[in-house]
């Protein structure tokens, strides 16, 4: 067993008696969009890079396979020649989006969001290319987590680095953050203004092994979470998870 391999485990243990119960955010979003997908559906996924999910989460294929039409779509070129998951793949710019109107039934964005400069142009092309009733689903950090504030204040460079330490994604894999819907009132706001109506809004916290670089600290971290299940600190805990519906 690998040193980082002891160190999760003791992660894992200390997670278990200080904020029990806590699961990875991208295990809630794999099952929020297995609630939605049907056979009849058209899904667009939006930032597919070179997988859906984490390589970890089981399933994908199943997941892939159930809609009636699948697309993926990227702007990094590279990313997309790396998805071996989708077969139907379009790089472009999420504000020129090129595809007819009402195209799609469900779009998706995990971790994407975060990277917008332009949210409101970009939810407006998404209400655009969904039919009446269809369902955009987000998944994406919280500006107001400490760490997304400290996240911010770093440079690009050394964040790559902290990023390939606790997840183990390579520098070209790091995009650059803007965090210009990634807070309730911001989702709340953009949302109502670009034709959709919120389905569902969780704040949630995720259980993350990549916290054990924080050493000892990783204590504070973990009682802060834990904190932040009072209902007044919802707004401090790490992701949301979003589903809106094109009115």
């Amino acid at each position: 067993m690998s040193a980082r391999d002891v160190l999760s485990q003791l992660y894992w243990s200390l997670e278990r008696v200080i904020d029990p119960g806590v699961t990875s955010s991208q295990d809630r979003y794999g099952d929020a969009l297995r609630s939605l997908l049907r056979t009849d559906s058209d899904w667009l996924d939006l930032g597919c890079g070179h997988s859906i999910l984490p390589d970890w989460i089981p399933g994908q294929e199943e997941l892939v396979n159930r809609p009636k039409s699948v697309t993926g779509f990227d702007y990094d070129q590279a990313s997309l020649k790396k998805n071996q998951q989708i077969s139907r793949r379009v790089a472009g710019d999420v504000v020129n989006l090129p595809f007819a109107e009402g195209a799609f039934t469900v779009i998706s964005a995990n971790m994407v969001i975060e990277h917008l400069t332009d949210p409101a142009a970009a939810l407006k092309e998404i209400c655009r290319i969904l039919r009446p009733g269809g369902h955009f689903l987000f998944h994406t950090p919280n500006r107001r987590y400490y760490m997304s504030a400290i996240a911010r204040m770093v440079p690009q460079t050394l964040k790559n680095k902290v990023v390939w330490m606790m997840e183990r994604r390579q520098e070209d894999d790091v995009f650059p953050t803007h965090y210009r819907m990634n807070q309730e009132s911001d989702i709340m706001s953009l949302a109502g203004n670009s034709g959709f109506a919120i389905e569902w809004l969780q704040a949630l916290n995720t259980s993350s092994t990549g916290q054990i670089m924080l050493g000892p600290l990783v204590l504070v971290d973990l009682l802060w979470r834990r904190a932040t299940r009072l209902d007044f600190l919802r707004g401090h805990r790490s992701n949301y998870l979003v589903l809106l519906r094109k009115m």
